[in-house]
């Protein structure tokens, strides 16, 4: 190949039409495109004409087209324009001559009838007009057609004057549109811009070339299917008024992207591929010549196209980043996402890359809209050179290395998981519904290994009798039934395993799960097309009916067990949640509902995170509450933040407000279900600053306890605060001072020992903290017997709140329980911190009581004691709570030794 215009005939015969075109092309091929100025060169164009007169709109864009598409070839094949380059100038010059025919055709039609107005808003109207498929996505083909909608704002009249006739806004953008569609589209000497496709709109080509907003409304809500929820991800606005693309988007929106996680679409996708292959298949059935089709062929573009979109539509609807239009920038966004690993998108933007020069050199032989191969042995040597490779084998074989990988990579999410059950799918479902087969059941259930196959089978068959399944559609119930079906032997083989928990009890946790999720299709083909999440839902459920219960409740953390992504448990990933939790509630400033349920579900997709990795055995109990505790100040922290900008007459853009930190969050302690102990103070001496900030108060409150959809975040307990409940709301840091030095209670300083800084302005919480070490550090020796008196006299409170009688150990209020030794601690600190300011630290019971015994201050075998005891205690606890069980009672003689420790170190310190 001796030169770019070698290789293409078109360019050849464009250039020996005109001599004196080299020049203009040789000038513009040094450029780069990204940077060119349409509207010059549609200038130069125009006044090139040999008579001297101006040319038309038409005929100027029509020779701009002609040689833009030769300044790409050429550009393209010596090396100097990569495929972003290509595509982007495409759609780009796309764009602006959309605009410039439709500004003229709208000029032609108002002289003819007037403006459009709009019968409800009295407004003038404008046509959008939506660019579809890769040109709505900015990666337009050199000689690919353009895929448009018109759409208009509202139905009306136009105002016609003097010596014009009136129409109705739907026929004067019907003849809009066809105006604008023959200025683009029609072969003139000069040959066309771009051939137009309007079959994406409504109703397709049986329905009005241009659609008002309410019509497009309608017709998505009643008459949208799969397929147009895929088309319209890409669709964008090339003209329009601001509003009027905001009302559209405002339409569009819900119906493309779910709110929930639709895992359904998936198999929507798989049926439209096999469409689309099916007829490909025929296609090179009978003309074998046209075989290799780059774009619609098996691992070709499409399929690159399917797989980002179809995570664009299972989750756009949670994650607005990923309503991205641009194939490319989807792709790298889902390895942002960790939805798909760093080196696969590689590999996949790497195919990309190749099939889309590939497909722009098999156009540029002829200018025509192809995506095969071509039949002549010398074009396909003649593609291979313009690819840089020496014959069409080694073309070939390149290829189908891209095609392999890329189909590899579309099977593993869009193969038909349902063939791999093996079986009739309705008969499971049969055979469960009817009682007369429970003795059956229970043969095979005892069969698999099965405890107490009898009660197991007659709570299948109960719960398959139940009305929310008898009523289900037959699909969602022969997909339940299969479900149930696979799960049987997975359960029988986890408790096997696992050597914990009964196939019975397991059973019933799964069902229960079965039932709340049964009407949610979408959670139902999750399980399908991801076999592996049943069996990770079963062995989580299987080792923890609190788990159990918290994923029945929230089954959107179904997506948590798809795989192992962002399982780390360090900052890092703590950082990347805070970083994206800001994002989405920006995305949705101004909508407080969707806020709400935006902070319930990165709270408890974490949460569920963290659970994995403690029932996996991964984290210690102090490690799994430092990783709840921190979790906990981040949604502290937004939720003042966003609830601060609810206040409406709010007198600073940035609050002087503080959460203050106590009991388990104080003490970095939290387990999964704790409520939070905080304080709120503030330090302003605006006129407005007390009513702002007791309104904000009242709002993070709001804001952390209501129930939505997506559940609750925590219960919050304000008991503490000065004065308690019937103290204000709200204290300045200068009345919690003065309260603190002088009319505190000894039990408010003791619960001070494990209060923190949580949230919200540094300069108060730093205040905090050094009113904090002043209070603790206090020297109350002369006072100790009264000191002694006092926590001993607030543990009988307690103790006689809670009296133990079950015959188990209550593992916080017995006597040698968690609250002694807290009491024990919160004490010492008081006593001592005068002598030792190093006890004010807010190091947790354990540290602090190795400190004590280094100390001196009590004795370091029973320190160390006490420190194991309330270890095990923690960890005992944290079991029993994780079996859904309310009161942590175990059996005495676990505990017996430990608890013994502790009373005799009662008994030292308080005699």
């Amino acid at each position: 190949m001796n030169s770019p215009a070698s290789a293409s005939r078109f360019l050849q015969r464009w250039l020996g039409a005109d001599p004196a075109r080299a020049g203009r092309l040789a000038a513009l091929a040094e450029l780069s495109l990204s940077s060119l100025d349409f509207g010059a060169a549609l200038a130069l164009e125009s006044a090139a004409s040999q008579s001297g007169n101006r040319l038309p709109l038409g005929r100027a864009m029509r020779r701009l087209r002609n040689l833009l598409i030769c300044t790409i070839i050429e550009r393209d094949l010596a090396g100097r324009a990569d495929l972003d380059e290509v595509v982007t100038a495409m759609s780009r010059f796309a764009d602006f001559a959309v605009q410039s025919h439709l500004a003229e055709s709208m000029n032609e039609m108002t002289a003819a009838h007037g403006v459009p107005i709009g019968q409800d808003s009295g407004r003038p109207q404008q046509m959008m007009v939506l660019a579809m498929g890769k040109h709505g996505g900015g990666e337009l083909n050199v000689s690919s057609d353009i895929d448009l909608i018109f759409v208009y704002p509202e139905d009306g009249d136009t105002q016609a004057g003097h010596g014009q006739r009136s129409l109705s806004n739907h026929e004067f953008f019907i003849r809009l549109g066809k105006k604008l569609i023959a200025a683009i589209a029609e072969i003139t000497e000069d040959g066309f811009t771009f051939r137009v496709d309007m079959a994406l709109r409504p109703n397709g080509k049986s329905g009005p070339l241009a659609c008002s907003l309410n019509m497009v409304e309608d017709y998505l809500i009643v008459q949208g299917r799969e397929w147009e929820r895929y088309a319209w991800v890409k669709a964008r606005a090339v003209t329009g008024d601001a509003a009027d693309i905001a009302a559209l988007d405002a339409i569009v929106r819900p119906f493309v992207f779910r709110r929930y996680l639709d895992f359904g679409v998936i198999d929507a996708i798989r049926t439209m591929h096999a469409q689309i292959r099916a007829e490909v298949n025929r296609q090179e059935r009978l003309h074998p010549e046209r075989s290799h089709n780059v774009k619609l062929g098996r691992g070709g573009i499409r399929e690159i196209e399917f797989l980002a979109q179809v995570f664009q539509l299972i989750r756009g609807g949670r994650d607005p980043a990923l309503r991205e239009r641009s194939t490319r920038k989807t792709l790298r966004l889902l390895a942002e996402r960790e939805l798909l690993t760093a080196d696969t998108v590689e590999r996949l933007l790497e195919a990309y890359t190749f099939l889309r020069n590939l497909e722009h050199r098999l156009q540029y032989l002829e200018d025509a809209q192809t995506h095969t191969l071509p039949a002549s042995p010398e074009d396909r040597q003649t593609v291979a050179r313009m690819m840089g490779l020496p014959d069409e084998a080694a073309l070939l074989a390149r290829l189908d290395e891209q095609r392999v990988f890329v189909a590899a990579q579309f099977d593993a999410i869009f193969a038909d998981k349902a063939d791999k059950t093996g079986g009739d799918q309705a008969e499971p479902a049969a055979t469960m519904s009817d009682p007369e087969n429970s003795e059956a059941i229970a043969q095979q259930l005892a069969s698999l290994g099965f405890d107490r196959p009898q009660e197991a089978a007659a709570r299948l068959v109960a719960t398959w009798q139940a009305p929310r399944l008898q009523t289900l559609p037959e699909a969602s119930r022969n997909r339940l039934g299969a479900l149930v079906n696979t799960a049987l032997a997975q359960i029988a083989a986890v408790v096997r395993e696992s050597g914990v928990g009964s196939q019975a009890a397991t059973l019933g946790r799964l069902l229960d799960f079965f039932e709340a999720i049964a009407r949610r299709s979408a959670y139902l083909s999750l399980l399908t097309e991801y076999p592996h999440t049943l069996e990770r839902v079963i062995r989580m459920i299987n080792a923890s009916g609190w788990a159990a219960t918290f994923l029945t409740q929230h089954p959107i953390l179904l997506d948590e067990l798809l795989d192992d992504r962002g399982r780390g448990n360090g900052a890092d990933e703590l950082a990347a949640l805070a970083s994206s939790l800001a994002a989405q509630l920006d995305a949705a400033a101004g909508d407080t509902e969707r806020q709400l349920d935006i902070l319930r579900e990165a709270h408890h997709a974490r949460l569920f995170r963290l659970l994995a990795l403690d029932l996996a055995g991964e984290l210690s109990v102090e490690r799994l509450a430092d990783h709840l505790s921190a979790l906990a100040d981040l949604i502290v922290a937004e939720v003042v933040q966003r609830a601060w900008l609810t206040i409406p007459k709010r007198h600073r853009e940035v609050p002087r407000f503080a959460v203050v930190a106590y009991g388990k969050l104080g003490g970095k302690e939290l387990g999964y279900v704790s409520d939070l102990d905080v304080i709120f103070l503030f330090d302003d001496e605006d006129q407005d600053a007390p009513g702002n900030y007791a309104k904000l108060a009242q709002r993070f409150i709001t804001w952390m306890t209501t129930h939505t959809p997506a559940g609750i975040l925590f219960d919050i307990d304000t008991a503490l605060r000065p004065d308690g409940a019937s103290g204000m709301l709200v204290s300045s840091i200068g009345a919690f001072e003065r309260y603190q030095r002088s009319s505190a209670w000894i039990w408010e300083h003791q619960a001070l020992t494990r209060a923190r800084f949580c949230a919200g302005d540094a300069g108060i919480g730093a205040r905090f903290e050094a009113i904090r070490e002043e209070v603790l550090r206090q020297d109350r020796s002369a006072r100790e017997a009264e000191l002694r008196e006092e926590v001993v006299k607030m543990r009988k409170r307690m103790h006689d709140a809670h009296p133990g009688n079950s015959g188990r150990f209550d593992l916080k209020h017995d006597d040698g329980g968690m609250i002694d030794i807290e009491f024990i601690v919160q004490y010492l600190v008081l006593r001592h911190s005068f002598e030792h300011p190093q006890l004010t630290a807010n190091k947790g019971n354990i540290t602090l009581l190795r400190m004590f015994g280094e100390l001196g201050l009590i004795d370091q075998a029973l320190a160390q004691g006490a420190a194991d005891a309330y270890r095990l205690m923690r960890k005992l606890q944290h079991q029993v709570r994780l079996q859904g069980q309310e009161q942590a009672r175990v059996d005495p003689v676990l505990v017996a030794s430990h608890a013994e420790v502790v009373v005799r170190l009662w008994r030292a310190c308080f005699g």
